[in-house]
């Protein structure tokens, strides 16, 4: 994890003329259409650019204004200060495909669940605006994935995801036989649902559900996590960070297989498929409003019970350094 300060270059200089966020929202929730329209004409009215996405801005009220329409595509971020994401931790992902080949990064108001990735409830609305308006955010760095996929030794696709890329079962009624291998060396032999290989920040979302750790996010690793399996050895695992991660679909498997990148791109995978797993070359980047601590996001996030924690008295004494007061925190992902 990468925290810029606000003497770094991430620190946004709120006095500049030609800053313009991008507006990603989930406009299939009407709440999310009435938030993005609330904050767009905020942000236009203190002399902020705003981008929508062709797809969207036909929802959005907004869309004859002086915000500027653009395609829904790798360059639709270009040049942003910002992408501001109004929805749940699925709308996160999928403006991360529109920002991960430029240098803007993400800031997300969370209208879902759980919402691990967003920085931000909709009820903390104008604080988050004023902080986009003054600046006064940082960034960070969370690592990603890049997967490959061969057949016979030849790559036949290419992909990334930003908290898990899984290879299931394609048919519900059987399992998917596997060979798992770590840096090159045969692990074991699964008969399984599928297996799950994650980042920390997708520690909290598919792998969490299949049994896997919660890692922090600045914890540099890998992580696999079986689903299902039935085997004797088939617990979630953690690798270094530069190990090189693959699972191979047996050929005598009486199932293929299905990779996804976070839940949202799909490849096929025929028996004898193979899928190779590293850590990715170019990371994601979140932008952040508070540097509350990672454990206070999963007591919030979890509505874990602390009541009885005996250290809450002394994180109020005046001169405490201590934290007394839970982060507002922000699918998945940490």
């Amino acid at each position: 994890m990468t925290a810029h300060t606000p003497d770094q270059p991430d620190h946004h200089d709120a006095t500049a003329a030609d800053r313009t966020v991008l507006l990603v929202t989930h406009t299939g929730r009407p709440e999310a259409v009435e938030v993005a329209t609330a904050v767009a004409k905020r942000l236009m009215a203190s002399e902020i650019g705003v981008r929508l996405l062709e797809d969207e801005a036909p929802d959005l009220p907004i869309a004859g204004s002086a915000a500027t329409v653009v395609p829904a595509d790798g360059d639709a971020a270009g040049g942003c200060e910002l992408a501001l994401v109004i929805g749940g931790d699925g709308t996160i992902l999928r403006a991360a495909e529109l920002t991960r080949d430029t240098t803007t990064p993400l800031l997300g108001i969370n209208l879902g669940h759980v919402g691990f990735l967003a920085e931000a409830e909709w009820d903390d609305l104008d604080s988050t605006v004023e902080a986009i308006i003054e600046g006064t955010y940082y960034v960070e760095e969370r690592q990603t994935l890049d997967v490959r996929v061969l057949g016979d030794g030849v790559e036949t696709s290419h992909g990334w995801a930003l908290n898990e890329a899984s290879v299931e079962k394609a048919a519900r009624q059987r399992m998917l036989e596997v060979l798992v291998e770590i840096d090159g060396r045969p692990l074991s032999r699964w008969g399984c649902d599928g297996v799950v290989f994650a980042t920390p920040t997708g520690s909290t979302a598919y792998a969490f559900s299949a049994g896997g750790p919660v890692v922090w996010p600045e914890v540099e690793a890998l992580l696999l996590v079986p689903i299902s399996a039935h085997a004797l050895f088939a617990r979630p695992m953690v690798a270094s960070p530069d190990s090189m991660l693959a699972v191979e679909v047996i050929a005598q498997s009486e199932v293929s297989g299905v990779l996804w990148c976070d839940g949202r791109r799909a490849v096929d995978l025929p028996t004898g498929a193979r899928v190779e797993v590293r850590r990715g070359a170019r990371p994601v980047r979140l932008a952040r409003l508070h540097e509350a601590p990672f454990t206070d996001r999963l007591v919030a996030k979890f509505d874990l019970p602390v009541s009885g924690w005996r250290g809450g008295s002394a994180a109020r004494r005046p001169g405490s350094s201590g934290r007394g007061s839970l982060g507002s925190g922000g699918r998945s992902g940490a």
